[in-house]
């Protein structure tokens, strides 16, 4: 893509207007605003985080749904734990 630069003032109140062009292009009403010392960088930011995050790691895919990942998890918890009182002597 072409890279595209624009000049705006900034209001007495602080405010910068950002096209509608990029605002469309961007798909989001949020940026981060990041001062990197010898400029100023806007990037944007997901309107919701968690459903971009979900879509940022797709592409890892997997067979194995959240609830069979937590139960599995647990299951090795219980496991451990019964390891550790057959060890000590307890059971």
């Amino acid at each position: 893509m072409r890279r595209k630069m624009w000049r705006h003032r900034i209001t007495g109140a602080g405010q910068v207007s950002i096209p509608a062009e990029v605002r469309h292009r961007w798909g989001t009403s949020t940026v981060a605003i990041e001062d990197e010392g010898d400029r100023i960088v806007l990037r944007p930011v997901p309107d919701d985080p968690v459903t971009a995050l979900r879509g940022a790691l797709a592409h890892l895919g997997t067979d194995v749904s959240s609830v069979d990942a937590i139960r599995k998890s647990r299951d090795a918890d219980v496991e451990i734990e019964e390891r550790r009182w057959q060890s000590s002597g307890r059971a």
